[in-house]
């Protein structure tokens, strides 16, 4: 017999092998990889705006410690809830860095590293980390959230300022999630993606910062700056936002920490005044990029003589961002009810307007969930989302489906709540069976077809081919009757299968069931 050599596989063949394995497991966890790295754009941009609110916050520690020093008596006080605000602040900053730090170490190994994520599209990291019923952690988290916004809100006592924090810091379910039982770390973190998680987490610690900030520039105003000198006074700048998406709009608040409200200090930008006397200043973004905001502020102190303390501030506008997934797999069925999921960072869905052009339908059916239902085959679906911003109208983006035809469906019959499909069948299970059963079910859809008719053949004693036909789902009395005479060993098959779907169309299965009685 001759011999045959297995053909060697070049290296560029095994490289293209393995793409393909990585895209289908990709594709399987319907998770893109632009979706990935719009997470890790946010990621780096959370951690940007976190580390300039940290640099900010310190600052004005240190000024209390040197105005602590200058009058005890005075600053203490406040010098005190400052540092319980550090305290408080520190520890819930430090409790979600040590959860990311779980959750890329579950990912990725003991070698992980935050800041480079490998598994970014792991599914079972954050769900492990934060619900396993014996050590899950998200509990423990989302007491801590809620502790911290109730202690940090009572030290603010302008109440626009404690709605933000309020706003930022919020733990409730949407009711969607309610209805299907979720609690809020279930809500978040259940099959997230590790990269996904961990920008939750990020964003929750520039939260933190931004609240600590936003107590310690209240705890500051109750300083009278006349008993600290001037050479105490520092600028500031407490931007709305430090990511901008690209056309919104940048504002930010300038002023000196403690100023004597009987004589407002004057902003300057580029050499010029601002001429806004609360000190708020605001830009239209046209571009993308990374920018610093520069200037100086000039007040009058108790001599008469003019104060001048130079601020920057540093920000990022970063492109419109959208995602639009269909929450089966990267394609829409014609004649189906698809579910479909719309998301825009930053942005509430009640904000969002979305719409479907190339016929059909596109209805919301909740919180940031819709039913595509396209009708041209072989088409093209668009799905178009914008956003309520700043009292305009942004386009955040266009999304492209391509529109295809329900897959046929597999013939089953039934027997108790298993699907038999063919091969051996037990004579008593086959005798119990009444009908026959077609459905999609291959772990992505599940759609049930109604089935409209079939044929069943049979072969006598002499192999003659004998062909019973039903015009139903249902065996015949007369198929039943064959069936009651087949003896063990024997078989048959089902053919001509016709079903109809959802979509309304009849179609014609291909191939055969064989069944062979056992």
């Amino acid at each position: 017999m001759a011999k045959f050599r297995k053909k060697k596989v070049s290296a560029r063949q095994k490289m293209i092998n393995l793409m393909y394995v990585v895209l289908m497991a990709m594709l399987a966890l319907n998770v893109s990889s632009d979706v990935l790295k719009g997470f890790t754009l946010v990621a780096d941009k959370l951690d940007l705006s976190t580390q300039n609110a940290t640099h900010i916050n310190e600052g004005i520690y240190k000024n209390f410690e040197e105005q602590m020093k200058a009058n005890p008596a005075k600053v203490r006080q406040w010098y005190e809830k400052a540092m319980r605000v550090r305290q408080m602040s520190d520890s819930l900053y430090n409790l979600a860095e040590e959860l990311k730090v779980a959750i890329v170490a579950k990912s990725d190994g003991k070698n992980a590293d935050v800041h480079n994520i490998r598994n970014q599209e792991d599914l079972e990291a954050s769900t492990f980390v934060m619900l396993s019923p014996t050590h899950g952690r998200g509990a423990e988290l989302y007491e801590c959230i809620n502790s911290y916004r109730e202690r940090i809100t009572r030290m603010v006592a302008d109440e626009d300022q404690k709605h933000i924090i309020e706003s930022n810091l919020n733990t409730d379910v949407p009711q969607k999630a309610r209805s299907e039982g979720k609690n809020w770390q279930e809500y978040m973190f259940e099959s997230q993606p590790t990269a996904a998680a961990v920008t939750l987490l990020t964003k929750l610690q520039s939260d933190v910062r931004s609240a600590e900030g936003e107590v310690l520039h209240n705890l500051v105003s109750y300083i009278d700056v006349k008993d600290l000198r001037v050479n105490e006074i520092n600028a500031y700048v407490v931007p709305s936002s430090q990511t901008i998406v690209q056309g919104g709009k940048f504002s930010a608040q300038i002023f000196m920490a403690a100023v004597d409200t009987t004589n407002r200090p004057t902003v300057y930008i580029g050499g010029k005044p601002l001429q806004n006397q609360e000190g708020l200043y605001e830009t239209i973004c046209s571009t993308t990029g990374d920018f610093t905001l520069e200037g100086y502020i000039e007040a009058t102190g108790s001599g008469g003589e003019r104060v001048r303390r130079p601020f920057t501030q540093k920000y990022s506008v970063v492109p419109p961002g959208a995602t639009v997934s269909a929450d089966i797999m990267n394609v829409l069925y014609a004649g189906y009810d698809n579910p479909m999921s719309v998301s825009v960072p930053g942005v509430p869905s009640s904000k969002l307007r979305v719409t479907m052009s190339g016929g059909g339908s596109f209805v919301q059916k909740g919180e940031g969930k819709y039913i595509a239902s396209p009708s041209d085959v072989g088409s093209e679906a668009v799905i178009s989302v914008s956003a309520e911003m700043e009292g305009r109208v942004q386009e955040m983006g266009k999304f492209t489906f391509r529109v295809r035809k329900l897959p046929d469906p597999t013939a089953y019959i039934p027997v108790g709540d298993d699907h038999f499909l063919g091969g051996k069948l037990s004579k008593q299970s086959l005798m119990a069976a009444t009908d026959l059963g077609a459905a999609i079910d291959d772990g992505l859809l599940n759609i049930p077809f109604s089935v409209k008719g079939f044929e069943m053949v049979f072969y006598d004693n002499m192999g003659n081919a004998v062909p019973e036909v039903s015009q139903s789902s249902a065996f015949t009395d007369r198929q039943k009757s064959m069936l009651r005479q087949l003896s063990r060993g024997k078989r048959f098959y089902i053919s001509k299968i016709r079903a109809v779907g959802p979509d309304g169309l009849e179609r014609t299965l291909n191939g055969a069931m064989e069944v062979i009685v056992n």
